[in-house]
Formats: structure tokens, sequence, C-alpha cells
């Protein structure tokens, strides 16, 4: 790998090792709120300890990885992996309502067949009534016309997720919400306020995972169980770092999905790679659960809806990185302080 990596030019080499990077880092993608004890409530780790100099390092690694594919968006090599992603993606954008059709069918079938389940593997409940909306849900997605009644479904299973588990617990899935705005905005052939049903969609797994990368920072010691478990995770680093270098990676990829048009794609394509990855670590449970986030990013993936990348867009990446770095940490930290009474530092 080291011979190859001297071989290739710069701006090729960089991308590998993220991809490389990326697939290594996979089994971390699996939700460790499926398979570890956790306390939401809990003292997270102060913001000081995560600011150290190994974020800051993984910081600007990410930094100039995402610039390195925005300036190559720009030139021929771009526009040229841009005109292959749309071949090789033909028959999915074509068929891409009739797969996310399917996706949400076959996601909640299975949840409603596994049982007590609301929404996502740790959110339990006893209702028979989350069964049948599970149900309903599923056969909404037989007609273009009921797949907004599906979409309140959605909606109704997120609220009683908030009313049982909390708001910040299911801050970490708008991606369900991102999902409802897409069957309900598809089924009714509209858009909101402009923004395409497959741009809400995009935006609200941006959010989630940024949202998730956070959560690997603040609750290192949630994963630790799986490290004893599952040692080879780790890659011979110490467990802090791992999940730091893992967040880091997460939180990059995220942030690529709300940006432009190559550097989202490739970014789909990474993150669909870790979470492919991540079921054959963890089995049907992680397969189930990550379903509908797969489907989504196979979407992104297909869109070839985009305007040209601009040379301004490479330059303002750091700055649009940084904003979102500190957004999310600040609302992360600020959000639990006040909920739970928790120090922030």
């Amino acid at each position: 790998m080291v011979r190859l990596a001297k071989r290739l030019p710069f701006t090729a080499a960089l991308p590998l090792a993220c991809v490389v990077n990326a697939l290594c880092v996979g089994s971390a993608s699996a939700h460790v709120k499926w398979f570890c004890a956790y306390d939401v409530a809990g003292q997270p780790e102060g913001l000081e300890n995560v600011l150290c100099p190994d974020f800051e390092l993984l910081t600007g690694l990410s930094i100039l990885a995402l610039m390195t594919g925005s300036v190559l968006e720009g030139t021929p090599i771009g526009f040229a992996m841009l005109r292959a992603f749309d071949r090789a993606t033909r028959l999915v954008r074509e068929n891409l309502e009739t797969i996310f059709r399917a996706g949400c069918a076959f996601f909640f079938l299975a949840i409603w067949g596994v049982g007590g389940v609301l929404l996502t593997p740790e959110l339990k409940t006893d209702s028979t009534l989350v069964g049948v909306i599970q149900l309903g849900i599923a056969a909404g997605m037989l007609s273009r016309r009921t797949m907004p009644l599906s979409a309140l479904g959605i909606f109704v299973l997120f609220e009683i997720g908030v009313w049982q588990y909390g708001a910040f617990h299911l801050a970490d899935y708008p991606i369900f919400l991102g999902i409802a705005a897409y069957l309900a905005l598809t089924g009714g052939q509209t858009s909101f306020f402009g923004m395409r049903p497959i741009d809400v969609l995009r935006w609200s797994a941006g959010i989630t995972l940024m949202w998730a990368s956070v959560e690997k920072w603040a609750y290192p010691e949630w994963s630790y169980p799986l490290f004893i478990q599952y040692p080879q995770m780790t890659m011979g680093f110490t467990p802090d770092f791992f999940m730091r270098a893992a967040g880091a990676v997460e939180f990059a990829l995220a942030f690529a999905l709300v940006w432009t048009p190559l550097v989202r794609r490739v970014g789909a394509v990474m993150l669909t790679a870790m979470f492919v990855s991540a079921v054959i670590q963890f089995g049907k449970i992680d397969l189930i659960g990550h379903s509908l986030i797969v489907v989504a990013l196979v979407g992104i993936i297909a869109d070839d809806a985009s305007e040209p990348a601009r040379l301004r867009d490479s330059w303002l990446l750091p700055f649009g990185y940084a904003a979102a770095l500190a957004v999310f940490l600040v609302t992360y930290y600020a959000g639990h302080a006040a909920l739970f009474g928790t120090a922030i530092l």
C-alpha cells in the first residue's frame, strides 16, 4: 500500500487514504446504543478534553481531505468522475422512488417482526398501537397516493419517541423526519421551499451523522465494551484516540453530504461502505437499523441534479466546516447542560 501511494499523485493518494481509513473504522459506524449500555443523562467528556491536540490534528486532516476533493471537482478529472457517477447510477436514479419505497417497507416490516421496537433497536415499546402504525407505514408504500399517510405515521412514531425518551435522545435520529418529508413531498409531487425531496433527505442524513459524531467524542466509553469483545476494531490505537478518529471521519463524511456534488457523492459512497462493513461485524440488528440511511445514501450517490462546483467553494470549505463543527459541539454540550445540569468543560 505504501509503494502504491508513493506512485500516485498527491490529489489521488489523499482521497485513497481517506477511503482506506473510512473502511478501517467502518465497525465504529454501528450505533453503540444498540449494543452497549449507555446513559444519555450522564456527564459527557469535558470539552477541554475533547478539544485536544489529537482532535485538532484530525480536524486539520479532515479539512485537507475535503478541500482536495473540492478542488478536484472543478477540474476535468472531477467532471469525468461526475459523468462516471451518472452512468454507473442511471438505473438507480430512474427507479429511486421504487427503491426507496421498497426500503421503507422492508424497514418497518422488519421492526414490526422483531416486535417491541419503536424506530431503532434501543427505543423499546410495549404498545400494540405502534405495531399497527408500523404495518400501516409499510402498506402505504404500495401507492404514491398513500405515501404522505406513511410520512404522518413516521412523524407520530417519532413524537412517541420524544415523549418516552426525551428530545435529546431523539436528536440522534432526525433522519426519520427527513424520510417522512421525502415520502410526503414525493407522494405529493412537490418541493419544500424549492428544496427537492432528495435534498431534504440529504440534509437530514448529514445532520444525523454529524450529531452522532459528537456523541463519539462526548461518550467514548460507551464503545469500550465492544473493544473488549472485538479488540481488532481499534487497529492497535488506544481506545480514546480511535474514538476521536472515528468521530472525525464520520463528521467529515457527514459534512460532505451537504457540500458540492462530487464531494457529497464520494462521501456517500464512503459512508455506505462503512455501514455495510459494520453489518458484517454486527449482523442483522445493524442491517435493519441502518437500512433506511443506506437507501438514502444510495439516492445521494445517484443524484445527478447538480450545479458545477465553483472555485470559491473550495476556499469557503474550511470556514463552513469550522462553523458546522462549532455549532454541533456547542449545541450538543449546551443542550445537554440545560436539560441534565451537566458541566460543559
